[in-house]
């Protein structure tokens, strides 16, 4: 070697020094003690979203520094699946999923999500992929909207893994051709980043690893960090039951009945508030209703049904479903993901019990009421009054009717002629055939 070439060697040694300072400068060290765990358990729907977006919030004002979502799901919506996956983007810390316990699975929206977290593991007898999009629990018919949703899907979980340094290829064949990968072959093909068993496990693998966090390259030191578990409330849970597309539609079939009903045999206001409650309820849970508007219109269904009780007798039938809507409502109000306002579950478990309170003292002055008379007495509608609901024959000399009377619909006779919606007083009840005499008010 010649003097001219070793005078350049402390040039080029130089070079790669100043070189691997800058990466060194560029990477940051990330201490993580403090992990926040959320469980996806169930389909991705709506209620996921909440769920999610609450345990962000919560993990950012608690000061946790690292997320971890364990997943078990057969699917979802995919834009309840957008909205997570922006949340992800969004967030200053660092997302870890995990696909656990063994004979779990991240199918198809589940794949597309794990696929945007900044580290992904799996548990041994776990599979992740088949994410070709359908509708309705088929494959989509048209041509032109089946290549759509799959080249807008597959670039966004190839760009994903790209970002997150896993193999495009095989998360575009997830999505093109539905293929689905088991946990050692995810490992061998690149999509995830390991193999883990347990908790332990799981943070000894993390250790050390460079992840970038909006364009920031991380590289993370996690020793012996503690883990809190984050579980859904009680209005999420219900949300959650009332995205199960069977069970909506079944509501929605039993409230439409009921309502029907209510119309078939007026009076009794019983069915028809049931029904309603089912209607609304099955409106949220298809996502016709904004859950805002929905949770508002179970508020008013409970008031409104807790004025018919006082006027119908239902023997508490009504005032038990005003009871249930108002509860249910009142978990949902304020739950969109731009609501600024927030409930107090303290405020709403004391207003509901002071109104079932309020219900219970009135159930009991009428059982005391019941006690205190013969049954006979108690119900003797003697003097009371009534108006013609149907004429039922008027053509002989005891005319039959049907009146409503204190709420309930009666067969009822008498001499009179009376048109409907007359008022006629009730001068005794016929207790054999059970039918009311009855004259002109």
């Amino acid at each position: 070697m010649t003097s001219f070439q070793f005078r350049y060697i402390p040039f080029f040694l130089a070079c790669w020094l100043s070189l691997q300072v800058s990466v060194w400068a560029q990477t940051t060290t990330y201490g993580v003690n403090k992990i926040l765990s959320l469980n996806i358990s169930s389909s991705i729907n709506p209620a996921t979203t909440n769920y999610l977006e609450s345990g962000f919030k919560h993990a950012h004002i608690n000061g946790y520094n690292l997320i971890l979502i364990k997943m078990n799901t057969p699917g979802g919506l995919i834009t309840t699946t957008k909205q997570i996956l922006t949340m992800f983007g969004e967030s200053d810390i660092p997302i870890v999923v995990w696909v656990t316990p063994e004979g779990a699975s991240a199918t198809s929206a589940g794949a597309i999500i794990a696929s945007g977290a900044h580290l992904l593991y799996m548990n041994t007898g776990t599979n992740i992929g088949a994410a070709t999009p359908i509708t309705l629990g088929k494959d989509i018919e048209q041509p032109d909207l089946k290549n759509k949703a799959i080249n807008d899907l597959k670039a966004l979980v190839q760009s994903l893994a790209q970002t997150r340094g896993r193999s495009e290829k095989d998360f575009g064949m997830m999505i093109e051709e539905a293929k689905s990968f088991k946990a050692q072959d995810a490992l061998n093909n690149k999509l995830i980043n390991g193999l883990v068993h347990s908790e332990n496990d799981l943070f000894q693998a993390m250790n050390n690893q460079s992840i970038k966090v909006k364009n920031h390259d991380l590289s993370l030191v996690v020793i012996n960090p503690s883990l809190d578990e984050y579980e859904m409330d009680l209005g999420q849970k219900l949300l959650n039951i009332l995205s199960n597309p069977s069970l909506t539609y079944i509501l929605f079939l039993i409230g439409a009945a009921l309502i029907y009903l209510e119309f078939q045999a007026p009076g009794g206001y019983v069915a028809g508030g049931l029904g309603f409650l089912c209607v609304i309820l099955s409106g949220i849970g298809f996502h016709l209703l904004p859950l805002n508007f929905g949770a508002l219109g179970l508020i008013l269904l409970a008031f409104i049904l807790f004025i018919l009780e006082a006027f119908i007798t239902s023997f508490g039938l009504i005032a038990l479903a005003g009871l249930v809507s108002l509860t249910i409502g009142s978990l949902f109000l304020f739950r969109t993901d731009d609501a600024y306002l927030h409930f107090s579950k303290m405020a709403i478990f004391s207003s509901i019990l002071s109104i079932g309170s309020f219900l219970l003292i009135i159930l009991y002055l009428f059982v005391k009421a019941m006690k205190n008379n013969d049954a006979t007495s108690f119900h003797n509608l003697t003097g009371s009054i009534g108006v013609i609901t149907q004429i039922i024959d008027n053509t002989h000399a005891e005319k039959l009717y049907y009146i409503k009377v204190k709420g309930e619909i009666w067969k009822a006779r008498s001499p009179d002629d009376m048109p409907i919606n007359t008022k006629c007083v009730v001068l005794d009840n016929n207790k054999k055939e059970i039918i009311l005499n009855i004259k002109r008010n």
